[in-house]
């Protein structure tokens, strides 16, 4: 998984490649051709395996989908202000190609009570130190 924050873009442009990411499964330029070459390479052996024709673009593509296959990008920004509307207009794979999850802040009592079903089975000791730890997690 890849971890991107809002607070992590220097630089809008770094989000032309995201965007690219997101919305293909590759990144124009990214490796070398020498890179590329050992990649199919390595590859080639897996291909034949699931029964694909052994050739240079088929094992690129095979390559590519297993990328995104694999790849699970979490990008954490926050909706508050024009920064994230604009970013949704430049870079439409920001919105169209994933999933958007909204999280809200929780109350006390229902962290309280998550901790303690969590932790009801588990072996913490004493009374006063198992409530201490359970009282903690929220």
């Amino acid at each position: 998984m890849w971890l991107f924050t809002e607070g992590q873009i220097t630089n809008e442009r770094f989000l032309v490649y995201v965007n690219d990411l997101l919305a293909s499964g590759e990144i124009a330029d990214l490796y070398t051709t020498d890179e590329k070459e050992g990649i199919i390479n390595n590859v080639r052996a897996k291909v034949k395996s699931d029964n694909i024709v052994d050739t240079r673009e088929n094992c690129w593509q095979w390559y590519i989908d297993k990328t995104r296959k694999n790849l699970h990008m979490c990008l954490c920004f926050s909706p508050v202000g024009d920064s994230f509307r604009q970013r949704a207009r430049k870079f439409p794979a920001l919105v169209n190609s994933t999933v958007i999850d909204w999280f809200q802040p929780w109350p006390y009592d229902a962290l309280l009570s998550v901790a303690n079903s969590f932790l009801a089975e588990v072996d913490l000791g004493e009374g006063s130190l198992r409530d201490s730890i359970v009282k903690f997690m929220p």
